[in-house]
């Protein structure tokens, strides 16, 4: 398979050349245009950001992108699938009032925000894995896929559960419905390092099953009643919560990767990563730590995974930020995202997609 193409451009600017106006020569560069829009509705999959949260993606890129698909006929919309954690965006009414807050209305972007599986969560459709191997069937919000094209527009970032959140996983994981969450999360699930907790609570706080109680100073999960999210992982300041298996990571990736399939296969989609702001958990927290590496650029492609291992390859070039998580870590995988959250592997997902056939990981970086 020859090298995918994926194209990049920094983040800086010079008078009379924004950021926005060096987005939308990048996108057009990699070939946005070619795809037939005219008349067809298109799905710019996103992370609103959940509120308090300060690393999301401006709405400012969503409107360059907006914009470009209204030019060329089309018909576009931001969406994205509820949350199975507490939160403000478990339900679309608070998801649709948490991405206005974070200033994703129709008159600052251009376009509607439409949550793909529906007021509770509940609106979804069964969709086939081509060469699955952990899924026969992906559980995906259903105006995801009622659209005509999918454009996958990502902030780049540490993760918790899966190394980073990238273009796939941003697919995969974000156009699950609650149910199809469930499913990539099936196989995952934390366990209490019980040497490190302190029964603080911070974890009882963050889960949305009510699997988590305080016994005699300590946190106790009962897994009846878990799903396997990770919220608590990420939540914990102590470092007292991991995954229960070894394998959980290698898992969790591979389903992402597979549900990235169901949802992009035979379908036009393109791919844009924003590198800023890498904070070293997702955005789906209420707050963001310091970025673990400065701020890189802005990548386009009609691969999605080439661009994630681009992504992922210059992150890892960039040197640590001084008081970032990642910075207090020991510099011993060679890799800023294990190191950050040692139990994952993020390269389980993009080697998946690989050999699924949803992409390339052998790319070729054309600077615009």
């Amino acid at each position: 398979m020859e090298k995918a193409k994926v194209y990049f451009t920094d983040f800086r600017t010079k008078n009379g050349v924004s950021i926005l106006t060096k987005l939308d020569k990048l996108v057009r560069e990699a070939g946005i245009d070619k795809i037939d829009f005219k008349n067809k509705f298109v799905a710019i999959k996103i992370h609103f950001g959940e509120p308090g949260n300060l690393a999301f993606l401006r709405p400012n890129y969503a409107k360059v992108i907006a914009d470009i698909v209204k030019e060329k006929g089309g018909y576009p919309f931001l969406t994205d699938c509820n949350t199975l954690y507490v939160g403000r965006r478990k339900n679309a009414l608070e998801h649709i009032d948490a991405a206005y807050e974070n200033g994703f209305t129709p008159f600052s972007t251009g376009c509607n925000v439409i949550i793909a599986d529906g007021l509770k969560g509940l609106s979804e459709t069964y969709v086939p894995v081509r060469n699955g191997e952990l899924c026969e069937k992906a559980i995906i919000g259903k105006e995801i896929m009622e659209a005509d094209i999918v454009i996958s527009l990502t902030h780049f970032k540490g993760h918790e559960v899966a190394g980073f959140g990238g273009a796939l996983k941003n697919i995969g994981m974000g156009s699950g419905s609650r149910a199809g969450k469930m499913d990539m999360h099936s196989s995952s699930g934390p366990k209490v390092k019980e040497h490190k907790c302190v029964g603080c609570g911070s974890c009882k706080k963050n889960c949305a099953h009510d699997a988590i109680s305080i016994i005699d100073k300590k946190a106790v999960i009962d897994t009846n009643k878990c799903v396997g999210c990770g919220r608590c992982i990420g939540s914990c300041p102590f470092d007292a919560m991991t995954s229960v298996n070894n394998n959980s990571s290698e898992i969790l990736n591979k389903k992402i990767a597979e549900y990235a399939m169901a949802v992009l296969d035979g379908r036009p989609n393109f791919h844009v990563s924003i590198v800023n702001n890498v904070s070293p958990f997702c955005d789906c927290h209420a707050e963001n730590d310091v970025p673990i590496v400065p701020d890189i650029g802005m990548y386009a492609s009609f691969d999605p995974v080439a661009i994630d291992v681009a992504c992922a390859d210059a992150v890892n070039a960039a040197p640590v930020m001084p008081n970032s998580m990642l910075s207090e870590k020991d510099q011993c995988h060679h890799d800023h995202f294990t190191d950050t959250h040692p139990t994952t592997d993020w390269r389980f997902c993009v080697d998946h997609a690989e050999k699924i056939g949803l992409g390339t990981k052998e790319y070729e970086i054309i600077e615009i």
